[in-house]
Protein backbone atom coordinates (compact mmCIF):
# COMPACT_ATOMS: atom_id res chain seq x y z
CA UNK A 1 0.00 0.00 0.00
CA UNK A 2 0.93 3.55 -0.02
CA UNK A 3 2.61 5.00 2.25
CA UNK A 4 0.73 8.30 2.22
CA UNK A 5 -2.37 6.74 1.81
CA UNK A 6 -1.67 4.66 5.82
CA UNK A 7 -1.70 8.54 7.31
CA UNK A 8 -5.13 9.18 6.34
CA UNK A 9 -7.15 8.51 9.22
CA UNK A 10 -10.64 8.98 8.01
CA UNK A 11 -12.63 9.95 4.42
CA UNK A 12 -10.47 11.59 1.55
CA UNK A 13 -11.33 14.96 2.78
CA UNK A 14 -9.36 14.59 6.03
CA UNK A 15 -6.08 15.34 5.01
CA UNK A 16 -7.17 18.48 2.97
CA UNK A 17 -8.41 19.83 6.24
CA UNK A 18 -5.38 18.83 7.52
CA UNK A 19 -3.36 20.60 5.37
CA UNK A 20 -5.89 23.62 4.74
CA UNK A 21 -5.54 24.91 8.65
CA UNK A 22 -9.19 23.95 8.71
CA UNK A 23 -10.84 21.66 11.51
CA UNK A 24 -13.20 19.17 10.36
CA UNK A 25 -14.81 18.23 13.75
CA UNK A 26 -17.62 15.67 14.00
CA UNK A 27 -18.46 12.79 12.20
CA UNK A 28 -18.48 12.74 8.70
CA UNK A 29 -21.37 13.44 6.63
CA UNK A 30 -20.92 9.87 4.25
CA UNK A 31 -20.98 7.69 7.49
CA UNK A 32 -24.00 5.07 7.73
CA UNK A 33 -27.04 5.81 9.56
CA UNK A 34 -28.01 3.00 11.54
CA UNK A 35 -26.33 -0.65 11.54
CA UNK A 36 -25.15 -2.81 8.19
CA UNK A 37 -28.85 -4.71 7.54
CA UNK A 38 -28.60 -8.25 8.19
CA UNK A 39 -27.89 -10.90 5.70
CA UNK A 40 -28.86 -14.46 5.31
CA UNK A 41 -26.88 -17.27 3.45
CA UNK A 42 -28.88 -18.55 0.26
CA UNK A 43 -27.91 -21.77 0.21
CA UNK A 44 -29.05 -22.14 -3.70
CA UNK A 45 -26.42 -19.33 -4.95
CA UNK A 46 -23.87 -20.40 -2.12
CA UNK A 47 -23.53 -23.49 -4.08
CA UNK A 48 -22.82 -21.73 -7.36
CA UNK A 49 -19.11 -20.59 -5.81
CA UNK A 50 -16.42 -21.97 -7.11
CA UNK A 51 -14.93 -24.58 -4.61
CA UNK A 52 -11.46 -23.26 -4.49
CA UNK A 53 -12.83 -20.05 -2.68
CA UNK A 54 -15.68 -21.98 -0.70
CA UNK A 55 -13.34 -24.27 1.04
CA UNK A 56 -11.66 -21.52 3.33
CA UNK A 57 -15.00 -19.43 3.30
CA UNK A 58 -13.37 -16.06 2.66
CA UNK A 59 -13.37 -14.31 -0.59
CA UNK A 60 -10.19 -11.96 -0.85
CA UNK A 61 -10.82 -8.23 -2.27
CA UNK A 62 -8.09 -5.54 -3.40
CA UNK A 63 -9.65 -2.26 -3.01
CA UNK A 64 -8.24 0.99 -3.22
CA UNK A 65 -8.92 2.79 0.13
CA UNK A 66 -8.91 6.47 -0.67
CA UNK A 67 -12.57 6.95 -2.44
CA UNK A 68 -14.64 8.06 -0.07
CA UNK A 69 -17.51 7.59 0.87
CA UNK A 70 -17.46 4.34 -1.79
CA UNK A 71 -14.20 3.23 0.48
CA UNK A 72 -11.81 4.29 2.88
CA UNK A 73 -10.27 4.26 5.77
CA UNK A 74 -12.22 4.90 9.38
CA UNK A 75 -10.83 6.55 12.12
CA UNK A 76 -8.58 3.33 13.43
CA UNK A 77 -6.23 4.56 10.28
CA UNK A 78 -6.41 0.69 8.97
CA UNK A 79 -10.69 -0.48 8.89
CA UNK A 80 -11.80 0.02 5.14
CA UNK A 81 -14.76 0.73 5.24
CA UNK A 82 -17.88 2.52 2.93
CA UNK A 83 -20.85 1.77 0.79
CA UNK A 84 -18.60 -0.68 -1.70
CA UNK A 85 -17.28 -2.37 1.25
CA UNK A 86 -21.27 -2.82 2.68
CA UNK A 87 -22.30 -3.85 0.21
CA UNK A 88 -19.77 -6.27 -0.78
CA UNK A 89 -20.14 -7.86 2.10
CA UNK A 90 -23.49 -8.62 2.05
CA UNK A 91 -22.91 -9.86 -1.33
CA UNK A 92 -20.74 -12.15 -0.09
CA UNK A 93 -22.57 -13.14 3.15
CA UNK A 94 -25.59 -14.17 0.95
CA UNK A 95 -22.91 -16.68 -0.93
CA UNK A 96 -21.94 -17.63 2.33
CA UNK A 97 -18.36 -16.43 2.34
CA UNK A 98 -16.56 -13.79 4.51
CA UNK A 99 -14.81 -10.73 3.34
CA UNK A 100 -11.04 -10.17 3.61
CA UNK A 101 -9.86 -6.11 2.28
CA UNK A 102 -6.56 -5.75 1.01
CA UNK A 103 -5.77 -2.24 0.73
CA UNK A 104 -4.29 -1.29 -2.68
CA UNK A 105 -2.90 1.33 -5.42
CA UNK A 106 -5.96 1.48 -7.67
CA UNK A 107 -4.01 0.86 -10.75
CA UNK A 108 -2.52 -2.23 -9.18
CA UNK A 109 -5.75 -4.03 -8.36
CA UNK A 110 -6.67 -5.11 -11.96
CA UNK A 111 -3.36 -6.88 -12.43
CA UNK A 112 -3.59 -8.39 -9.25
CA UNK A 113 -6.76 -9.52 -9.77
CA UNK A 114 -5.13 -11.13 -13.63
CA UNK A 115 -2.11 -12.45 -11.33
CA UNK A 116 -4.68 -14.03 -8.30
CA UNK A 117 -3.58 -11.95 -5.77
CA UNK A 118 -6.88 -10.47 -5.56
CA UNK A 119 -10.17 -12.93 -6.10
CA UNK A 120 -12.02 -9.88 -6.97
CA UNK A 121 -11.73 -6.17 -7.24
CA UNK A 122 -14.17 -4.00 -5.23
CA UNK A 123 -13.26 -0.54 -5.87
CA UNK A 124 -15.37 2.00 -8.01
CA UNK A 125 -14.61 0.25 -11.42
CA UNK A 126 -16.32 1.45 -14.43
CA UNK A 127 -17.09 -0.65 -16.85
CA UNK A 128 -15.79 0.45 -19.62
CA UNK A 129 -14.40 -1.32 -23.04
CA UNK A 130 -10.54 -1.90 -22.04
CA UNK A 131 -11.91 -3.11 -18.73
CA UNK A 132 -14.10 -6.01 -20.28
CA UNK A 133 -11.30 -7.53 -22.06
CA UNK A 134 -8.91 -7.51 -19.28
CA UNK A 135 -11.80 -8.72 -16.77
CA UNK A 136 -15.09 -9.68 -16.55
CA UNK A 137 -17.51 -7.15 -14.75
CA UNK A 138 -20.23 -7.72 -12.37
CA UNK A 139 -22.31 -4.47 -12.33
CA UNK A 140 -24.00 -2.83 -9.19
CA UNK A 141 -24.22 1.36 -9.40
CA UNK A 142 -24.30 3.51 -11.86
CA UNK A 143 -22.10 6.93 -11.85
CA UNK A 144 -20.70 9.62 -13.61
CA UNK A 145 -18.48 12.34 -13.73
CA UNK A 146 -18.78 15.47 -11.97
CA UNK A 147 -16.02 18.43 -11.39
CA UNK A 148 -15.44 20.46 -8.07
CA UNK A 149 -13.84 23.83 -7.44
CA UNK A 150 -12.43 26.13 -4.67
CA UNK A 151 -15.77 27.72 -3.78
CA UNK A 152 -16.00 30.90 -5.78
CA UNK A 153 -14.50 29.20 -8.62
CA UNK A 154 -11.64 32.01 -8.20
CA UNK A 155 -9.89 30.23 -10.80
CA UNK A 156 -13.13 30.77 -13.55
CA UNK A 157 -12.67 26.92 -14.39
CA UNK A 158 -15.00 25.80 -17.39
CA UNK A 159 -15.30 22.23 -17.70
CA UNK A 160 -15.98 22.50 -21.28
CA UNK A 161 -13.07 24.55 -21.64
CA UNK A 162 -10.41 23.74 -19.00
CA UNK A 163 -7.67 24.94 -21.31
CA UNK A 164 -4.32 26.20 -19.91
CA UNK A 165 -5.61 25.26 -16.30
CA UNK A 166 -4.16 23.18 -13.25
CA UNK A 167 -6.64 20.19 -13.23
CA UNK A 168 -6.25 17.17 -10.68
CA UNK A 169 -7.24 13.81 -11.52
CA UNK A 170 -6.73 10.28 -9.51
CA UNK A 171 -4.40 8.06 -11.81
CA UNK A 172 -5.78 5.62 -14.07
CA UNK A 173 -9.49 6.42 -13.63
CA UNK A 174 -11.89 7.27 -16.36
CA UNK A 175 -11.39 10.98 -15.39
CA UNK A 176 -7.30 10.24 -16.20
CA UNK A 177 -8.60 9.52 -20.09
CA UNK A 178 -11.45 12.14 -19.50
CA UNK A 179 -9.07 15.16 -18.95
CA UNK A 180 -6.60 13.86 -21.28
CA UNK A 181 -8.68 13.67 -24.41
CA UNK A 182 -9.57 17.98 -23.14
CA UNK A 183 -6.31 18.69 -23.51
CA UNK A 184 -5.42 17.03 -26.99
CA UNK A 185 -8.89 18.98 -27.67
CA UNK A 186 -7.38 22.13 -26.52
CA UNK A 187 -4.19 21.40 -28.32
CA UNK A 188 -5.68 21.30 -31.61
CA UNK A 189 -8.11 24.18 -31.15
CA UNK A 190 -4.88 26.03 -30.78
CA UNK A 191 -5.10 26.65 -27.07
CA UNK A 192 -2.90 25.78 -24.02
CA UNK A 193 -3.25 22.39 -23.27
CA UNK A 194 -4.60 21.28 -19.71
CA UNK A 195 -1.85 21.39 -17.00
CA UNK A 196 -2.93 17.61 -15.71
CA UNK A 197 -1.62 16.49 -11.76
CA UNK A 198 -2.36 12.93 -11.67
CA UNK A 199 -2.09 11.44 -8.29
CA UNK A 200 -2.30 8.01 -7.01
CA UNK A 201 -4.98 8.82 -4.71
CA UNK A 202 -8.31 10.51 -4.65
CA UNK A 203 -7.21 11.68 -1.15
CA UNK A 204 -4.26 14.22 -2.85
CA UNK A 205 -6.72 15.14 -5.94
CA UNK A 206 -9.42 16.75 -2.77
CA UNK A 207 -5.95 17.73 -1.26
CA UNK A 208 -4.95 19.67 -3.86
CA UNK A 209 -7.82 22.00 -4.85
CA UNK A 210 -8.20 23.07 -1.07
CA UNK A 211 -4.52 24.17 -0.55
CA UNK A 212 -5.00 25.61 -3.70
CA UNK A 213 -2.36 23.91 -5.69
CA UNK A 214 -4.52 23.01 -8.69
CA UNK A 215 -7.32 24.61 -9.85
CA UNK A 216 -9.96 21.94 -10.43
CA UNK A 217 -10.89 18.02 -9.68
CA UNK A 218 -12.89 15.91 -11.19
CA UNK A 219 -13.95 11.82 -10.16
CA UNK A 220 -17.01 10.07 -10.10
CA UNK A 221 -20.07 12.12 -9.21
CA UNK A 222 -20.83 9.98 -5.16
CA UNK A 223 -17.00 11.03 -4.50
CA UNK A 224 -16.95 14.65 -5.65
CA UNK A 225 -20.52 15.03 -3.72
CA UNK A 226 -18.64 13.81 -0.67
CA UNK A 227 -15.49 15.65 -1.31
CA UNK A 228 -17.57 18.97 -0.62
CA UNK A 229 -19.27 17.86 2.23
CA UNK A 230 -16.57 17.19 4.16
CA UNK A 231 -14.68 20.26 2.78
CA UNK A 232 -16.66 22.56 5.45
CA UNK A 233 -17.54 25.34 3.07
CA UNK A 234 -13.85 25.31 0.92
CA UNK A 235 -14.83 23.23 -2.40
CA UNK A 236 -18.28 23.25 -4.76
CA UNK A 237 -19.16 21.23 -7.84
CA UNK A 238 -19.70 22.67 -11.05
CA UNK A 239 -21.22 22.12 -14.00
CA UNK A 240 -23.45 18.83 -14.21
CA UNK A 241 -22.97 15.25 -14.20
CA UNK A 242 -22.17 13.87 -17.37
CA UNK A 243 -20.75 10.17 -18.53
CA UNK A 244 -23.32 7.61 -16.11
CA UNK A 245 -21.94 4.58 -16.81
CA UNK A 246 -21.95 1.79 -14.36
CA UNK A 247 -19.58 0.25 -11.87
CA UNK A 248 -18.51 -3.31 -11.75
CA UNK A 249 -16.46 -5.54 -9.55
CA UNK A 250 -13.93 -6.91 -11.21
CA UNK A 251 -13.16 -10.60 -11.56
CA UNK A 252 -10.40 -12.40 -13.47
CA UNK A 253 -11.43 -14.20 -17.29
CA UNK A 254 -10.88 -17.66 -16.13
CA UNK A 255 -13.45 -17.03 -13.25
CA UNK A 256 -16.75 -17.12 -15.36
CA UNK A 257 -18.67 -19.11 -12.31
CA UNK A 258 -17.78 -16.85 -9.70
CA UNK A 259 -18.71 -13.82 -12.03
CA UNK A 260 -22.20 -15.44 -11.94
CA UNK A 261 -22.59 -16.07 -8.21
CA UNK A 262 -22.17 -12.70 -7.37
CA UNK A 263 -24.13 -11.59 -10.21
CA UNK A 264 -27.02 -13.67 -8.61
CA UNK A 265 -26.06 -12.34 -5.00
CA UNK A 266 -26.49 -8.60 -6.14
CA UNK A 267 -29.57 -9.41 -7.81
CA UNK A 268 -30.84 -11.61 -5.24
CA UNK A 269 -30.30 -8.21 -2.95
CA UNK A 270 -32.19 -5.80 -4.71
CA UNK A 271 -34.84 -8.17 -5.06
CA UNK A 272 -35.33 -8.56 -1.32
CA UNK A 273 -34.83 -4.78 0.24
CA UNK A 274 -31.47 -5.19 1.40
CA UNK A 275 -29.18 -3.59 -1.60
CA UNK A 276 -31.26 -0.15 -0.76
CA UNK A 277 -31.43 0.11 2.36
CA UNK A 278 -27.18 -0.24 2.05
CA UNK A 279 -27.37 2.53 -0.30
CA UNK A 280 -29.48 4.40 1.74
CA UNK A 281 -27.82 4.08 5.10
CA UNK A 282 -24.97 5.55 2.67
CA UNK A 283 -27.09 8.40 0.85
CA UNK A 284 -25.66 7.43 -2.51
CA UNK A 285 -29.36 5.90 -3.68
CA UNK A 286 -29.71 8.01 -6.46
CA UNK A 287 -26.82 5.14 -8.13
CA UNK A 288 -29.30 2.43 -7.56
CA UNK A 289 -29.35 0.07 -10.67
CA UNK A 290 -32.34 -2.47 -11.36
CA UNK A 291 -30.52 -5.42 -12.01
CA UNK A 292 -27.09 -6.74 -12.36
CA UNK A 293 -25.43 -7.66 -15.55
CA UNK A 294 -22.25 -9.60 -16.44
CA UNK A 295 -20.02 -7.05 -18.86
CA UNK A 296 -22.38 -5.00 -19.92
Amino acid sequence: MDVLKRLIPVGAIALALAAGGCGGGGEPSGTPTGAAPSVSVNPTLAAMVPDAIKSDGKILVGTDATYAPNEFLAEDGSTVVGFDIDLFKAVAQTLGLQVEVQPATFGDIIPGVQSGKYEVGVSSFTVNPERKKQSQMVTYFNAGTQWAVKTGNPAGIDPNNPCGKRIAVQRDTVQAEDIAKRSEACVAAGKPAVAISPYPGQDQVANSVVTGKDDAMLADSPITAYAVKQSNGQLEVIGDVYDAAPYGYVVNNDQAQLAQALQAAVNELIQNGTYGKILEQWGVQAGAVPNSQINP
